[in-house]
C-alpha cells in the first residue's frame, strides 16, 4: 500500500490541494485564489506567477493541515490555458491566455479551409477555446522567443525541471493526432507552429521528476487535465457512462473506451487518459459559463453569491416567462459559436431576482441537456443517468432543474474536489505500478440523487423555448 499523496488541482479561479491517504481518505486540504483578468475583446488572462504561487500555497497549506509528509505529488491543470516561457530559466515571457480567451477568433477564421482536416486529425473543431490558436496568436503578436505551451508544462518544469505534458492535456491543443496520441506534424504546419519545440507526451501516471517545493525530494507521478481527472474520480471508466462538472463552466464527458468515437453532433473526441502506453478516449461537451454566469449575476447585484441561488430562486415557482441564454463567453458544443453574446428575454415589470436566478439555472441546464442528447446521438444509446460534481452541485434548484430537463436521474458526487482526487489516483498509480484503476478509484456512491419531477412534454417545451432563443441569436449574428 502506498503512502499519502499530494493532489493539486490548478483551476481557473483557484487551486485546491488535498493530501490523500489510501487508508484514511483526505487528511489535509488547502486552497489559494487565482484572479484571471476579463478584458475587452473577449480576452482573459492571468499572471503565470499567480498560477505557480497558488500551486505552492495550496499544496503547502494541505501538507500543514495533514501534518505528515507525502510519497508523491499529482498535478491537474486547466487544459487550454497557454503561455510563452524561457526553457532555460523557466521565466514566463507572456501572461497566460486562459481557456476562455477569444483573441484568436480572427486567426481561426483565416484557417477555416482546414477545419475539417483538423477535426479529422485531432478530434477538435477549429475554435480559439483550444490551445493551438492561442499558441499561434502568441507567436504572431507577442513573442517568437522561448517555448509556447499549455500551463501544465510550465508548472511541471518549474516544479521538477522536466519538459513534459500528459496525453490528455496534449489532446486539448489541437496539435495531437487523436489516433496515435502523438504530435501531428500536419496540424503543427497548419497553425504555423512546425518549428516549435514541444514537450514530451507522457502517460498520466509517469514519474516525470522530483520536486523540493513541498518538503524533501518528492516524485511527481501524476499529470492529468482537470475534466478527465474528474471523469476518472467519478468512476466513469467504462463506455456509455458520463459525468458533468459544474465549475467556471460546465463540462460533460462520456467514456468511449479504447477507440476514439468521432461523431457528427458537435462534441469533441479526445483522450481521456493514457496509462501504461494505452489510451482511453471520451466525448466532451462544454458550457463556457456556469459558475462564471453566477458570478456575473453577483457582480451586477442580482444576488450576493452562489449561496443565494436556492433561497432567491425558490421564492418564485418558475422563470416567469424569462429565458436566459448565458452565452456570456459565447456558446461551445454543440453550436461552436464563440462569437455570440448572451441574451435575457421575456422581461417585464413583474420580473424579480428569483425569475432571473431560475432562468440562469434553466439556461445552464438546457445547454447540458443538449450535450447529453449529442452523446446519445454519437454513441447510439441513451445515457441512463448523469454523475455530477463541482461547486454548483450544492444548489438543489440547479440540480433539480437539470434532472427535469434531462428526464434522467442526476447523481451528485459524495466526494468534493473530485478533480484533485482523480489526479491523486493517477499519482498513486505512478508511485506503485502494480496497482490497477480498480485499486485507486473508489466505488461510485452518490450523496444525493435528483429524479425528474416534471413530465417529458413539459421538459420538451421548456427546452424548445431555450432553443428558440438560441436560434434568434444565431440568426441575428451570422457566422
Amino acid at each position: 500500500m502506498t503512502g499519502p499523496v499530494l493532489a493539486v488541482d490548478q483551476g481557473t479561479s483557484g487551486t485546491k490541494a488535498l493530501v490523500v491517504c489510501p487508508e484514511r481518505g483526505v487528511i489535509g486540504s488547502g486552497t489559494a485564489p487565482v484572479r484571471p483578468r476579463h478584458l475587452p475583446g473577449g480576452r482573459v488572462e492571468v499572471a503565470p506567477g499567480e498560477l505557480l504561487a497558488s500551486v505552492l500555497d495550496a499544496g503547502r497549506a494541505a501538507l500543514a493541515d495533514a501534518g505528515e509528509p507525502v510519497a508523491a505529488v499529482g498535478l491537474a491543470n486547466q487544459g487550454e490555458t497557454v503561455l510563452a516561457w524561457d526553457p532555460e530559466t523557466g521565466e514566463p515571457l507572456t501572461d497566460a491566455l486562459v481557456w476562455q480567451d477569444r483573441r484568436a477568433d480572427d486567426l481561426c477564421a483565416e484557417l477555416t479551409e482546414h477545419a475539417d482536416e483538423l477535426k479529422a486529425l485531432t478530434g477538435l473543431p477549429l475554435d480559439p477555446y483550444f490551445a493551438a490558436p492561442k499558441m499561434a496568436w502568441i507567436r504572431r503578436h507577442l513573442t517568437r522567443h522561448g517555448v509556447v505551451t499549455t500551463s501544465d508544462a510550465w508548472l511541471t518544469h518549474r516544479l521538477t525541471g522536466a519538459f513534459v505534458t500528459d496525453a490528455a492535456t496534449a489532446g486539448r491543443t489541437q496539435l495531437l493526432d487523436l489516433d496515435s496520441a502523438a504530435w501531428s506534424p500536419r496540424a503543427l504546419d497548419v497553425f504555423g507552429l512546425g518549428a516549435e519545440r514541444l514537450p514530451r507526451v507522457v502517460d498520466a501516471a509517469e514519474r516525470v521528476g522530483t520536486t523540493t517545493a513541498f518538503g524533501g525530494d518528492v516524485p511527481l507521478t501524476g499529470l492529468l487535465v482537470d475534466q478527465q481527472a474528474a471523469l476518472l474520480a467519478q468512476d466513469v471508466t467504462e463506455p456509455g457512462s458520463a459525468k458533468c462538472t459544474y465549475g467556471t463552466g460546465a463540462f460533460l464527458l462520456a467514456q468511449t473506451g479504447t477507440r476514439p468515437r468521432r461523431g457528427d453532433s458537435g462534441l469533441v473526441a479526445c483522450v481521456a487518459w493514457r496509462l501504461g502506453g494505452r489510451s482511453s478516449y471520451c466525448l466532451d461537451g462544454q458550457v463556457y459559463t456556469a459558475a462564471s454566469a453566477v458570478r456575473w449575476l453577483t457582480d451586477i447585484g442580482v444576488i450576493g453569491g452562489p449561496k443565494d441561488i436556492d433561497p432567491i430562486g425558490s421564492a418564485v415557482p418558475d422563470t416567469g416567462g424569462v429565458t436566459f441564454v448565458p452565452a456570456l463567453a459565447g456558446l461551445a458544443a454543440p453550436w461552436w459559436r464563440g462569437d455570440l453574446r448572451g441574451s435575457l428575454t421575456g422581461l417585464g415589470l413583474d420580473t424579480t431576482a428569483g425569475h432571473l436566478v431560475r432562468a440562469l439555472c434553466e439556461g445552464v441546464a438546457a445547454q447540458v441537456a443538449e450535450l447529453a442528447d449529442a452523446v446519445t446521438a454519437d454513441l447510439g444509446e441513451p445515457l441512463r443517468s448523469l454523475r455530477v460534481d463541482g461547486g454548483l452541485t450544492r444548489s438543489d434548484l440547479l440540480m433539480q432543474t437539470q434532472a427535469d430537463l434531462l428526464q434522467l436521474p442526476v447523481e451528485v458526487s459524495a466526494l468534493p474536489d473530485v478533480t484533485a482526487l482523480g489526479v491523486g489516483a493517477v499519482a498513486r498509480l505512478g508511485l506503485d505500478p502494480s496497482l490497477t484503476l480498480r485499486d485507486v478509484v473508489p466505488d461510485w456512491r452518490p450523496a444525493a440523487v435528483y429524479e425528474p419531477r416534471i413530465g417529458a412534454d413539459e421538459a420538451a417545451a421548456r427546452r424548445e423555448a431555450f432553443r428558440a432563443q438560441v436560434a434568434v441569436l444565431t440568426d441575428r449574428t451570422p457566422s
